[in-house]
C-alpha cells in the first residue's frame, strides 16, 4: 500500500488547482459580483454566508466523500434506501448536468462573451454551442487527460486572465458611493448571502467531482482511505485560497461599479462594463475570454463526472463514451432555449436538492460513528425531504393558490422557513431521533442475544 510519503510532493497543489478550477464556472464570476452590487456595505456579512455554501460546504463534500469510502454519491446516498439513491443521484446529475449546470455554462459565454459583439441574435446562439460543445467532447473524450486540461492549462489561463481586471480595480480604485443594501439584503445579509451561494451549484457538483477528485489522488500514487482522505483535506484546503480571494475581490468589485455601471441588470453586466471602463473595447474581449475559459473547463469537467456516475448506474447501458456524447448534444439542445428560461427552472431544483445534498455530506462525515445503521440515514433524510418541498414551491416560476398555501403552512410551522431554511430544524431533528432509535435497537438486540 502507498502512503503520502510515496506520492509526488506536488500532488497536493496539483489537485488543489484541479478543484479550483472544475468548481468555479461562469456563475461564480457573476454571482459575487452581483451580491457585492446589491447588498451595500451589508456586502462584509453578506460575503461571508456566500463563501460557506460556495466554498466551505463544497469542499467539506469531497472530504466527506473521501471519509465515508464512498466512490460516489449513490453509495453514499445508498443507505437510505437503493431507490432513493438512485432518484436522488438521477436528479442531482441531470441538474448539474445536462437539465441546468452544463447548458447554463454555454448560454452565459454567449450572453456575456458573444452577443455584446453582434447585432441581433438570428442563428448565432445555435452555432455558438454548437462550437462550444465539440470542444467539450473532444476534451471529455480523453478523461485520463482532465488533470492536465484544467490543472496545467486552463485553470492558469483563467487565473491570469481575471487576475488583469482585479489588478486594475485594486491599482486604480473606481469611484464609488456609500450605497445601502437594496432588498432583500438589508434583512438577513448573512442569510441571504447563505441561499446566494445555492446558484453555484458547487454543492451538488462536488458529490460529483469527488469522483474524478479522488480518483486524481489514487493515480498519483495515493491509496488507502486514510492517505486519499489525508490527501483530500491538503488539497482541499489549497482550493479554498484562490476560491475564497477570488470571491472576495469580485464582491468588492461589484461593491464598488456603481457609479461606473449603474443599475445593472446581473453580475455579467457589471464585469462587462468595469472591463471597458478601464481597457475600452480591449476589456470586452478581456471578459469574453475570461468567460469562455471558466465556463469551458466546468462544462469538460460535469461531462466527464455526469457520464462516469450514469456508467455506473446503469451497466448494462450505453458505455462512458457514448454517455460523454449523449450529454453534450442533449446539453447543446437544451442551451438553446436560453439563459433565463434555464435559471427560472433551475431555481425550484436546486431549493429542493441542496438540503437533501447538504444531509447526505453531514452524514458521510457522521459515518465513522453511524456505521452500517440506516436508521439515522432514513430519518435525516426524510425530514429534510419533506420540509423541502415548500421551498421549492415557493421558488417555482409560476406561482398558483396551491403553491400560496403550502408555503404559507410551512411559514406558520417551521422556524426559518420564509428564509429558505426550513429544513434546518427537521435535519437536526431526523439525526437525533434516527441516532436515538439505532441506539435503542442495538441494546435491544444485545438484550435478545444475551436472553
Amino acid at each position: 500500500m502507498s502512503d503520502l510519503r510515496t506520492a509526488p510532493k506536488h500532488t497536493a497543489l496539483l489537485i488543489g488547482l484541479m478543484t479550483f478550477g472544475l468548481f468555479f464556472g461562469a456563475g461564480n464570476l457573476i454571482f459575487p459580483v452581483e451580491l457585492g452590487r446589491l447588498a451595500g456595505h451589508n456586502t462584509p456579512v453578506t460575503g461571508a454566508g456566500f463563501l460557506v455554501t460556495a466554498v466551505g460546504i463544497p469542499i467539506v463534500a469531497i472530504i466527506s466523500s473521501a471519509i465515508s469510502g464512498c466512490s460516489s454519491v449513490h453509495e453514499m446516498t445508498s443507505r437510505v434506501s437503493p431507490k432513493y439513491a438512485t432518484i436522488f443521484t438521477g436528479l442531482l446529475y441531470l441538474t448539474i448536468g445536462p437539465a441546468f449546470a452544463i447548458p447554463r455554462t454555454a448560454t452565459v459565454s454567449y450572453e456575456v462573451g458573444v452577443a455584446p459583439f453582434i447585432r441581433g441574435h438570428g442563428p448565432a446562439l445555435p452555432v455558438f454551442t454548437v462550437v462550444f460543445f465539440a470542444i467539450t467532447l473532444a476534451a471529455a473524450l480523453k478523461p485520463g487527460k482532465l488533470m492536465d486540461w484544467v490543472g496545467h492549462y486552463l485553470t492558469p489561463l483563467f487565473l491570469a486572465l481575471l487576475a488583469i481586471l482585479i489588478a486594475a480595480t485594486v491599482i486604480h480604485p473606481m469611484h464609488t458611493a456609500t450605497n445601502r443594501p437594496e432588498p432583500p439584503y438589508n434583512h438577513q445579509p448573512f442569510m441571504r448571502g447563505f441561499l446566494d451561494g445555492y446558484n453555484t451549484m458547487d454543492a451538488l457538483a462536488s458529490l460529483a467531482f469527488a469522483i474524478v477528485i479522488i480518483e486524481a489522488i489514487n493515480q498519483r500514487g495515493s491509496t488507502g482511505r486514510r492517505n486519499v482522505t489525508h490527501m483530500t483535506i491538503r488539497a482541499g484546503l489549497i482550493a479554498t485560497i484562490p476560491l475564497t480571494l477570488v470571491y472576495v475581490s469580485l464582491a468588492w468589485l461589484g461593491r464598488t461599479s456603481t457609479i461606473v455601471v449603474p443599475n445593472a441588470d446581473n453580475g455579467g453586466v457589471v464585469l462587462a462594463g468595469v472591463s471597458r471602463h478601464y481597457y475600452g473595447t480591449a476589456g470586452q474581449v478581456l471578459i469574453a475570454a475570461i468567460v469562455l475559459v471558466a465556463c469551458l473547463k466546468t462544462a469538460i469537467g460535469l461531462v466527464v463526472s455526469c457520464a462516469e456516475i450514469f456508467r455506473r448506474m446503469f451497466p448494462a447501458g450505453p458505455s462512458v463514451r457514448s454517455w460523454v456524447v449523449i450529454f453534450s448534444v442533449g446539453s447543446a439542445i437544451i442551451a438553446n432555449a436560453g439563459l433565463t428560461t434555464i435559471i427560472a427552472w433551475s431555481s425550484p431544483v436546486l431549493m429542493f436538492l441542496y438540503p437533501l445534498a447538504i444531509t447526505a455530506i453531514i452524514l458521510g462525515l457522521l459515518d465513522p460513528w453511524l456505521g452500517t445503521n440506516r436508521l439515522p440515514h432514513r430519518a435525516m433524510t426524510g425530514c429534510v425531504a419533506v420540509a423541502a418541498l415548500p421551498d421549492l414551491a415557493r421558488a417555482l416560476p409560476v406561482q398558483g393558490p396551491a403553491t400560496r398555501a403550502i408555503t404559507h403552512v410551512a411559514d406558520t410551522v417551521l422556524p426559518w422557513a420564509s428564509d429558505g431554511l426550513g429544513w434546518a430544524l427537521p435535519a437536526v431533528i431526523g439525526l437525533a431521533v434516527g441516532w436515538g432509535a439505532s441506539v435503542v435497537s442495538s441494546h435491544s438486540c444485545r438484550w435478545g442475544t444475551s436472553s
